[in-house]
């Protein structure tokens, strides 16, 4: 039995009576998606039932449960269901699931030292140079997300332009005068990397985007040498595989053709977009990425891997190091022992405490494989085109942007306060949820299909429920213009 201070259950026998409990109601959770709805709003009674003051007295696991799964499980985002289209989220999966409950079980930190879980992570790094054609000396890391590894690769650029001094003497001097370039379609998360490593928002050259939404290469280089002719120094271009709005991947091969000749770093946003490297039938689209000094992107989206599964990979792997290790007694590195193992993923990031994120990644690679992966985000692009095509049959819609990947912008034939309210009215509806954004001043529906669940017929209801909620509120629109022209003759 454990001792009265211990966190160590009383009762062995009935924690793992409830934890297979747990497990079972999970996977039904998944296997069942389909049955309810995707997401619903949270009642008011319900968010009073979680607001209360910290706990000071223990409560039974078996009645914290039954607040989850009464008051949290219910009212989680949606994801999980195959109608969930509105943002950039991929699906999960119940190989992933099982993963993370063992990676908790392990409750590894990642910092460093030498045990296997790094030794796992390290086998993720080997394979993602593989993947993207890297050499053996590119180094690489899980973070939370793209944000995270693209804030990264900004420092590390930061490091290549200002040498050793930026991290003693900070941002000063010829700092104020770095500049940096991605197109207007660049994710905004570029920018608070900007300001997150002293360079400032301002610092960041936004680069007009061609009709496919891909970043204009005159435009850049037209900013590049208009920056030299004013005294600035050119130092990095974040270029973009798969934007937000549409997916559009910019041409990374002439990108990386104009970086080298003017000597700039080229950092690749690949949020979800880069993992398309694993389908044959996409990799050409992403032609110069393995020229990259650095890419960012999320085993989280298109590859399924549970939140959350971010990933950074630079190039140089001694600049990658000296951008971040900070020597301490207390982290003392020896030859052998727990504390071998040198150099530990601290020295290429800021964390030291860091999640086992490898090993759900580690799972759903050796599970599904590559090839599987690559098949399945063909489908999804198989589904995009199948909305593509119902939108272009169908007169009350109208499409809005090309669709290169997985992503589709379109909207109701009506003014941009009847698309917001369709698209919440789906939400609320719990069948199917896009979300909105803004393509060339029109507001749009944006189906996002990252669901490895989704098929033709989840699409189809999206245009059914589109059309349907359109045609109401023109009804009702049309009935409010009736009244008022009665009311008038009346008068």
């Amino acid at each position: 039995m454990s001792s009265p201070t211990s966190l160590d259950p009383q009762n062995w026998d009935e924690l793992r009576t409830l934890g297979h409990r747990m497990l079972d109601d999970m996977l039904d959770h998944i296997q069942h998606i389909r049955e309810r709805p995707l997401w619903q709003p949270i009642p008011s009674s319900v968010r009073d039932r979680i607001a209360e003051t910290v706990p000071l007295q223990p409560t039974p696991l078996a009645e914290v449960y039954r607040d989850f799964a009464e008051n949290i499980a219910p009212y989680a985002t949606g994801n999980l269901h195959p109608g969930f289209m509105g943002w950039v989220h991929g699906g999960g999966t119940a190989v992933g699931m099982l993963a993370e409950m063992l990676a908790a079980g392990l409750n590894a930190n990642l910092g460093g030292r030498d045990h296997m879980p790094i030794v796992v992570e390290r086998q993720i790094l080997d394979w993602v140079r593989e993947l993207f054609a890297f050499p053996q000396t590119a180094s690489g890391l899980f973070v939370t997300g793209t944000s995270m590894a693209n804030f990264i690769a900004v420092l590390v650029a930061r490091k290549r332009a200002l040498g050793s001094a930026v991290r003693t003497e900070g941002v000063q001097g010829i700092a104020q005068h770095l500049k940096a370039y991605t197109s207007k379609a660049g994710h905004g998360c570029i920018a608070k990397a900007m300001d997150m490593a002293g360079l400032g928002s301002d610092a960041l050259r936004k680069i007009p985007v061609d009709k496919d939404q891909r970043m204009d290469l005159d435009a850049l280089a037209r900013a590049i040498h208009a920056d030299r002719l004013a005294g600035h120094s050119p130092f990095l271009v974040i270029a973009t595989a798969g934007t937000v709005d549409i997916g559009a991947i910019d041409d990374l091969d002439a990108i990386a053709n104009l970086c080298r000749e003017e000597d700039l770093a080229l950092h690749v946003d690949g949020a979800f977009g880069a993992t398309a490297i694993m389908s044959p039938k996409l990799k050409p689209l992403l032609k110069g990425i393995e020229r990259a000094d650095s890419l960012a992107f999320d085993f989280h989206k298109w590859t399924q891997v549970p939140y959350d599964a971010g990933f950074v990979l630079v190039r140089d792997g001694t600049l990658h190091q000296s951008t971040f290790d900070n020597p301490a007694h207390y982290l003392r590195r020896e030859a052998r022992g727990l504390a071998a193992g040198s150099p530990w993923p601290c020295d290429f990031g800021p964390d030291l405490s860091r999640g086992f994120r490898a090993l759900k990644t580690w799972f759903t690679l050796k599970t599904f494989g590559t090839e599987h992966l690559g098949r399945m985000m063909e489908h999804s692009c198989a589904v995009a085109q199948h909305l593509r095509a119902r939108i272009l049959a169908e007169p009350r819609l109208e499409l809005l942007a090309p669709v290169p990947l997985n992503i589709v912008c379109f909207r109701y034939r009506a003014s941009d306060k009847t698309n917001s309210d369709i698209v919440v009215a789906l939400q609320e509806d719990g069948l199917v949820a896009p979300s909105t954004t803004v393509i060339d001043g029109k507001l749009a529906i944006r189906a996002a299909i990252f669901n490895h669940r989704t098929e033709f017929a989840d699409v189809d209801r999206l245009v059914e429920q589109v059309v349907a909620a359109g045609n109401a509120s023109a009804n009702l629109a049309g009935g409010a213009d009736r009244r008022t022209a009665v009311s008038a003759a009346g008068s």
